[in-house]
Parts: C-alpha cells; sequence; structure tokens
C-alpha cells in the first residue's frame, strides 16, 4: 500500500503527506530516498536533490556528450569521483522507488513516482494544485524570500519537473489523467486534502475484519 504524492512547488505537499502518513500509521518518504540515492551513486544528497526532476537542458546534454567524445578535457576535480549519467541517476531512483514501495505503508513524496508505480495495483497516485498567490505566500513563508522571488521560484520548480516526466516518461505532469486524485489545497487546505486521501485509502484498503 503505498501513496504517492505529486505536487505544484508551493501547494503543502510535505505538509499533506506527513498529516496522510499520520493517519494512516504509515511513513513519509521524501529525503530518505535522495539519501538511498545518494549512497548508491556516490552524489551528495544535495546534489541528487537538485536533479531530481530536473530533466537536463540542451547544454548540459551537450557537455556530457562531448564529456564522453573527449573526457580528457572534462575530467573531475582531485579527489571527486565522476557524476553519474543523467539515465543512471534516473535507473538507480526508479529501483529505490519500486524498494520502498515493495515495503509498503508508504507516502512517497515527488520523484516521478506515479510514473514510476504507474501499473502498480496496491497504490494510490495523489497530484495537488492550488492557485499561484496561495502557493507564493506558502513559499514566502517557508522560504523567507519576497514575491518576485517566490514567484520565480514556482515557474522554474514546476517547469523542471514538467519536463523531467515528459523527457523520462514521456508524460505530461499536469494531466489529470496520471492521478486517482487531483486535489486543490487552496480550496480544500492541507487538512481537508488529507482527509480526501484518507477517506479513498480506506475504501481501497478495508481494514481486516478482526
Amino acid at each position: 500500500m503505498i501513496v504517492t504524492v505529486s505536487r505544484q512547488f508551493g501547494a503543502g505537499g510535505g505538509e499533506v503527506a506527513g498529516l496522510t502518513a499520520a493517519a494512516l500509521g504509515f511513513r513519509v518518504v521524501d529525503n530518505e530516498l535522495i539519501d538511498r540515492v545518494a549512497l548508491r551513486t556516490g552524489v551528495p544528497p544535495e546534489e541528487v536533490a537538485e536533479r531530481e526532476e530536473k530533466a537536463p537542458g540542451f547544454i548540459e546534454r551537450l557537455s556530457r556528450a562531448l564529456s564522453r567524445s573527449a573526457p580528457e578535457l572534462f575530467s573531475p576535480a582531485p579527489g571527486r569521483p565522476p557524476e553519474p549519467e543523467e539515465k543512471t541517476l534516473v535507473q538507480v531512483t526508479e529501483r529505490v522507488v519500486a524498494e520502498i514501495a515493495a515495503e509498503g505503508r508508504v507516502v512517497l513524496v515527488g520523484r516521478a513516482a506515479s510514473a514510476v508505480l504507474s501499473g502498480a495495483h496496491d497504490a494510490i497516485h495523489v497530484k495537488l494544485v492550488a492557485p499561484v498567490p496561495a502557493r507564493i505566500e506558502r513559499i514566502i513563508a517557508r522560504f523567507g524570500v519576497d514575491a518576485k522571488e517566490a514567484e520565480r521560484r514556482l515557474r522554474e520548480t514546476d517547469a523542471n519537473r514538467a519536463r523531467y516526466h515528459m523527457h523520462h516518461y514521456g508524460r505530461d505532469w499536469n494531466d489529470a489523467a496520471h492521478y486517482h486524485m487531483v486535489l486543490n489545497t487552496g480550496v480544500l487546505g492541507t487538512e481537508g486534502a488529507m482527509e480526501l486521501i484518507v477517506a479513498r485509502a480506506k475504501r481501497v484498503w478495508p481494514a481486516p475484519n478482526p
């Protein structure tokens, strides 16, 4: 049993995931997944977090292609292992997501888990959205930035996530058909969203008879 939470930046995904996990008696997997991928690839966790859900841009793809054809020009700094290929990082992430799903009773945040586990029969895929003004307010409160910077981060992060899904899975991240539930936290609030997810989970996974 697993709940995947895909979210627009600033829609309260982490909070909803935590509330949902507490209500269902599940555990939340977010940074733990990053740590597992980092351990297996040798990439620092903060770099894994930056590269997660972000498809490589043209310049990045070009530089990597050149590094393969002329490695002497792109040698890593002394004491630093070479960065894994984007494909390798995605494959490791997919394996870790599958392992976590097999453990069961988890709420998994991001990492394109809804795409990786699209064929899983025991998963509920949730997408959280909210109006831009509400998301900007949340980002300002969380990161202490001004409204202009909050909106820039919002646009950039959402665009990166959309590109990642399309680049690696050929999926439109914004297509509601990829999710069992699309919930507006700007209308429902984080607790309201949690309550709907929990209600759905209890219908899908009824408690065994005593």
